[in-house]
């Protein structure tokens, strides 16, 4: 045993498999960094240099993660049904009845400075009463309307995407939060597969000298490590059950724990009260949201002239009386985008829909979950193996040289 342990052979032969781990670790450690990383190009472009997959085609990636999870767990009518139009309404009244004398007089002192100075107390305060009055059913009309055109007035998809091209790092998280454990996995399973392939390696290059072997085994490595990983997240893509033991897909298994982490991301931070309010008054459709507000602004004017409307109209003028109108309807669309700030309000309705979509994503079909994360590894898949690859041949090229001091040829 003594001269075992003192033989350098031995020591060389027990290397083949230690630096096949080596080599299976930092081959798949180094395909999920290139995943992600880094968010930004880095070297000289077109060819020369690298970003990560993931940042680098940001929006393709961010469509399909739209497509295939969001699209399928609810629609831009059934996320206003969760937020609850009623709670809405009421947090829109709290937040601007308070604040309707401040309201009337910036207005007011922008359109007709002259007659409001001039106008007695008493009438101002009738004004502010029938605003105050009449607030919270315009906004509930309001409200009700947009929930009703929902649809119509928000791309819900175009706004995820285009959020998600614009913020990597969200979108890096996603898939990092998401995928965390497999991740894990397979960057852990290289040093697994990695050593079992060496073990071979070693008794094939016992018998077998030539000098290809270490070289060839070490592209073999480096390709099937990353290879055999993706299989056991994905494969089975439904339960097989072998005696006693349930056989799927390391992934597929922790669905629900998934769909809880991806679903708070969504809710929290992307399918917010505000950011959807800021998409529908300030997206692709935003005139068509904009009219709808101004609309029901025109009647609260009207109502709050009363009986005094064609006095009203006279005094101001017609193009003067409309202007009110107009700056009545573009004050209300910046309170709007202003209303919603307040981050308990919003934690609260992303709990709300956070939960519904939860339950829904927790029901998609294997199929359809997988193709969360599955993407994630197939864009450009090809490149990171072939990195890899190309590295264990370097690293068992070495290994032939510097260990035993032998060529390819």
């Amino acid at each position: 045993m003594t001269d075992l342990l003192t033989n350098p052979e031995f020591w060389k032969y027990l290397s083949i498999p230690v630096i096949a781990a080596l080599i299976g670790w930092i081959t798949n450690w180094m395909a999920i960094k290139l995943t992600f990383y880094p968010k930004e190009f880095i070297g000289i472009r077109p060819f020369l240099g690298w970003q990560g997959i993931i940042p680098s085609k940001a929006e393709k990636m961010a469509r399909i993660a739209v497509d295939s999870t969001i699209a399928k767990i609810g629609t831009v009518q059934e996320i206003f049904e969760y937020i609850d139009p009623r709670v809405l309404t009421q947090h829109i009244v709290d937040h601007t009845v308070p604040r309707t004398d401040e309201y009337v007089d910036e207005i007011m002192l922008a359109e007709h400075p002259t007659f409001w100075e001039n106008l007695p107390q008493k009438a101002r305060e009738m004004i502010y009463q029938r605003v105050r009055d009449r607030s919270p059913e315009l906004v509930d009309n309001l409200v009700d309307d947009f929930s009703d055109n929902a649809e119509d007035l928000l791309d819900i998809q175009n706004m995820v995407v285009t959020q998600l091209s614009e913020d990597r790092s969200l979108l890096n998280r996603i898939f990092l939060e998401c995928g965390e454990k497999e991740f894990r996995f397979i960057i852990n399973s290289g040093l697994y597969f990695g050593f079992a392939f060496g073990i071979i390696q070693m008794i094939v290059w016992y018998y077998f000298q030539a000098g290809w072997i270490l070289p060839f085994f070490g592209l073999l490595v480096g390709w099937a490590t990353n290879w055999i990983a993706l299989n056991f997240i994905f494969r089975p893509l439904y339960p097989v059950k072998i005696g006693p033991f349930r056989l799927q897909g390391q992934f597929l298994r922790r669905q629900p724990e998934v769909a809880q982490s991806f679903c708070h991301i969504v809710t929290h931070e992307i399918l917010t009260v505000g950011n959807l309010v800021d998409a529908i008054l300030n997206g692709p459709k935003a005139d068509r949201a904009r009219n709808l507000v101004r609309k029901h602004m025109k009647k609260l004017v009207d109502e709050t002239a009363g009986m005094g409307k064609a006095f009203t109209q006279m005094a101001f003028g017609p193009t003067s009386f409309a202007n009110l109108k107009q700056r009545v309807g573009d004050l209300s669309i910046e309170i709007a985008s202003e209303t919603f700030d307040d981050p308990m309000f919003a934690n609260d309705r992303a709990a709300a829909v956070e939960d519904i979509m939860r339950r829904r994503m927790e029901e998609l079909s294997p199929a359809e979950f997988q193709e969360l994360l599955r993407p994630c590894f197939q864009e450009d898949e090809i490149k990171l193996i072939a990195a890899g690859a190309a590295l264990g041949f370097l690293a068992g090229l070495a290994q032939l040289t510097f260990i035993f001091g032998a060529t390819m040829f």
